[in-house]
């Protein structure tokens, strides 16, 4: 009794891949950062408040426009590796570009690989001493992040923001 059950089964399976196997369209991947370039946010107001901070740190939209413009310009030229565009702008012309008015300071991150932890992006940052002085700045109440990846690069770049 037990063997028309199971090859009742198999040819149910069987049946199923061979219907998954002629499916024509296949949808591809899309990354979506949401979640890390949050999680960045939360890990800086929790080292802000670890170094004496009692402000809130709030995402900023204009700083997070001019975060993916510099991801996607270090991302797509490779020659880049720092605060510097292609075009020789400066975190603080970014951010300016993208409407934000006051003081900002960046972080940056180039990862030889398709992806990069909360903590990985984390550790190198604070371990720089030049990197945790912004994280630990209290003055900077925003930030914008924006991270992206291919397969053999991932490039978060963090602007943290003290507005006018």
């Amino acid at each position: 009794m037990t063997q028309p059950v199971a090859t009742g089964i198999a040819a149910s399976c069987v049946g199923a891949m061979l219907i998954v196997g002629t499916s024509s369209a296949i949808p591809t991947a899309h990354a979506d950062n949401k979640r890390l370039n949050d999680g960045v946010v939360a890990n800086v107001y929790t080292i802000q408040h670890q170094a004496g901070c009692t402000n809130n740190v709030k995402i900023n939209p204009q700083l997070q426009l001019a975060a993916q413009r510099h991801t996607d310009d270090v991302l797509n030229n490779r020659t880049l590796d720092g605060d510097t565009g292609s075009d020789g702008s400066t975190p603080q012309d970014r951010a300016a570009a993208a409407g934000f008015r006051g003081h900002v300071a960046e972080t940056i991150t180039i990862n030889p690989a398709l992806a990069i932890s909360g903590i990985e992006i984390l550790q190198q940052w604070y371990y720089n001493p030049a990197d945790l002085a912004i994280m630990q700045n209290c003055a900077y109440t925003t930030m914008g992040v924006w991270s992206e990846n291919i397969l053999d690069r991932t490039v978060v770049v963090a602007l943290y923001g003290q507005p006018d």
